[in-house]
């Protein structure tokens, strides 16, 4: 099969590798469609020592198992592998299982043509779901988490609060749209990108703005959710919340400094970290999207596995969109 190796920093190749073997319990899966995630992005830049080339990237997949109890039907893969048997599994908290292990770092990925899986893994999806909209299930269940993290800690309803999101990469992205959706009026996100910018406010009733030039007033907002995870955003973050408000920190990009902790203590600011959805946050994500939560595809671009090195370059450069979705076909 032919599959993208991450090979070194900022390096990467299409090569032909052997065919993967299910073994028991899982499914010997056809990729259809995997979307590039930031964290990819992070281990190409030869930022996140977890994962060591050469490997296999990309988690955001979907395909059609070759075995198994869903043999022939399209699925998701939720890529986040658990034990299913310890205290936080049992109590559905089962992203923060200790043996949890991710496609793309543990478990070979899915830029390619053929991944396998858990079968308990595995979603099917409704006939009217189109493949390169189910690839977005595992960032949207990100969003669905993060902002069902802020839900539980913001003091007013979303529609009467100002929501900043850090970030038009396609988990800021994902955030606007499910907090939209959940009735955010005053919504607003943060992107230094003008190409970016272009086509952020087509996507939902949002004001995109350049960080750098302006954006609402310190300390005027109840709920930030930082996409970037950078000393930056979280420093931004701390000077945008207002008394009370709330900060979700999503991004995972570079750990350090950022976070006022006295102006948070002095003013009961609450900060929450969200990492990965659950299983019941996947299959949330599978249920806004095949009711339709992506009205607009400006800022989504589906490209070919032969075109995914240069994607890694282009994403680099600034010069793609929020979201790149490799095909195998």
């Amino acid at each position: 099969m032919r599959a993208l190796y991450y090979t070194g920093t900022m390096q990467s190749e299409l090569r032909d590798a052997p065919d993967p073997v299910a073994g028991a319990g899982e499914a010997h899966i056809d990729v259809s469609h995997c979307g590039i995630c930031g964290s990819d992005m992070h281990a190409w830049h030869g930022h996140d020592p977890r994962r060591v080339p050469p490997l296999i990237l990309g988690h955001e997949a979907v395909g059609t198992p070759r075995n198994g109890a869903y043999a022939g039907q399209r699925v998701a893969i939720n890529p986040l592998h658990t034990c299913g048997q310890c205290r936080h599994c049992l109590a559905g908290d089962d992203h923060i299982c200790p043996e949890r292990k991710l496609m793309s770092m543990q478990l070979p990925g899915a830029y390619a043509e053929q991944t396998v899986a858990s079968e308990r893994n595995l979603y099917p999806l409704p006939d009217h779901l189109l493949d390169e909209d189910a690839a977005l299930a595992e960032p949207m269940a990100v969003c669905v988490h993060a902002v069902e993290a802020a839900r539980k800690t913001v003091r007013r309803p979303f529609a009467e609060s100002r929501c900043v999101v850090l970030g038009g990469g396609a988990i800021g992205v994902l955030c606007a749209i499910v907090l939209a959706d959940q009735g955010a009026k005053d919504l607003w996100i943060a992107e230094p990108n003008e190409k970016r910018r272009a086509v952020l406010e087509k996507i939902c009733p949002i004001t995109a703005y350049d960080p750098a030039v302006g954006g609402p007033e310190e300390g005027s907002v109840d709920l930030v959710i930082d996409a970037v995870g950078a000393p930056v955003t979280r420093k931004a973050s701390s000077s945008l919340v207002m008394p009370g408000g709330t900060i979700v920190h999503v991004g995972l990009q570079e750990a350090g400094d950022g976070l006022d902790t006295r102006y948070f203590t002095l003013q009961e600011v609450t900060f929450a970290g969200t990492y990965c959805y659950s299983r019941y946050d996947f299959a949330a994500a599978l249920k806004l999207l095949a009711r339709g939560i992506i009205q607009n595809r400006d800022w989504i671009e589906v490209r070919s596995l032969d075109q995914g090195a240069v994607s890694f370059e282009d994403i680099h450069n600034g010069k793609a969109p929020p979201k790149i979705i490799l095909s195998m076909a």
